[in-house]
């Protein structure tokens, strides 16, 4: 699960370098740095609530 939303956020980072996804907050190219934080945050909540 981890591996999968790791490869769709960068996905969504080179996307949205070439054509800004036009989402609210995301409108310009160097708005990606936002997709990289919110990675950030989903994988330290994916690693928090992942069984022992």
């Amino acid at each position: 699960m981890g591996k999968t939303v790791a490869i769709l956020l960068g996905l969504a980072m080179i996307v949205h370098l070439i054509r800004p996804l036009g989402l609210p907050g995301l409108r310009k190219r160097s708005d990606a740095w936002k997709i990289a934080v919110f990675a950030l945050f989903a994988m330290v909540v994916l690693v928090g609530i992942r069984p022992s």
